[in-house]
């Protein structure tokens, strides 16, 4: 049975150790600490010093860089290889061989996370996201309406969105991250945006506050009538040795019974994780 993916990705500021372990302990899937856009350029280098000395195997997590041409780069890149370090997210990806340097850097077997934040991100997405140890792509949204000078919300960026996911799945690689919801006051917008990201075929959020975190979860996992709907698929599936049938008034055919058992695995696998 392959390992669940990451629901939600709870980033913390790289210039905040005392909210590093607070963070590792609010329930996000996994946890960045961020050394780009949350912390002030006076603070970079202290920062850097602060997460090589909270590093621990005992609170792993994934650390964001800076980009690529800063002048902080190639110095966050010895990060890599240190304990508790399981994963490295280069923000706004844009060029194979920066993101080859990163592998080098962090390891072979590290996953790399890759931020789709500029046109430039966007048009080779899909060659990025062939890259050996490219484990996902995560829509940075807010930086890409930056860049396009876009005015946008949701139907804007519907084809971005959907790109995104269909250069994930072309590449072979885990279902992309949605970007950031702003409004850390209102759970209704998180359950929105994430129910949106989900049914464009997104499998996972940022969040940049801990509030967000068990909606976002709860949102990418299969809900009780969903399970009920599974449940009720295979065994009716079962009982007619994979003929055909129904549930439901509607047709069972394989992609209904592959999508019924692929939520009963996730179910299974969200019992093992809790």
């Amino acid at each position: 049975m392959p390992m669940l993916s990451p629901r939600s990705y709870l980033f913390v500021p790289g210039s905040r150790p005392d909210r590093f372990a607070k963070a590792c302990g609010a329930g996000a899937d996994a946890v960045v600490i961020d050394l780009e856009d949350s912390v002030a350029a006076a603070d970079k280098i202290a920062a850097r010093a602060a997460i090589a000395a909270w590093l621990t195997p005992g609170q792993p997590v994934l650390v964001r860089v800076n980009v690529a041409t800063s002048e902080w780069f190639r110095e966050d890149l010895k990060l890599g290889g240190k304990p508790g370090v399981i994963g490295a997210l280069l923000p706004k990806a844009e060029r194979v061989e920066d993101i080859r340097m990163v592998a080098q850097h962090f390891g072979s077997g590290t996953p790399l996370l890759l931020q789709i934040e500029t046109a430039q991100g966007f048009s080779n997405a899909q060659e990025m996201a062939g890259v050996k140890g490219v484990q996902r792509l995560l829509f940075g949204s807010i930086d890409f309406q930056l860049d396009l000078g876009m005015a946008a919300e949701e139907d804007e960026l519907l084809y971005f969105r959907s790109q995104i996911v269909l250069a994930s799945r072309l590449a072979g690689i885990q279902s992309p991250v949605d970007g950031v919801t702003t409004d850390i006051n209102s759970p209704e917008r998180v359950r929105a945006d994430t129910l949106r990201a989900r049914r464009l075929g997104f499998g996972a959020k940022m969040c940049i506050h801990p509030k967000q975190v068990p909606v976002v979860n709860e949102c990418f996992a299969p809900s009780a009538e969903e399970e009920e709907w599974a449940r009720r698929v295979v065994e009716a599936s079962a009982a007619v040795h994979g003929g055909a049938t129904s549930v439901d008034g509607k047709m069972v055919d394989r992609p209904v019974l592959a999508r019924a058992e692929k939520i009963l695995e996730m179910v299974a696998q969200l019992k093992q994780r809790s």
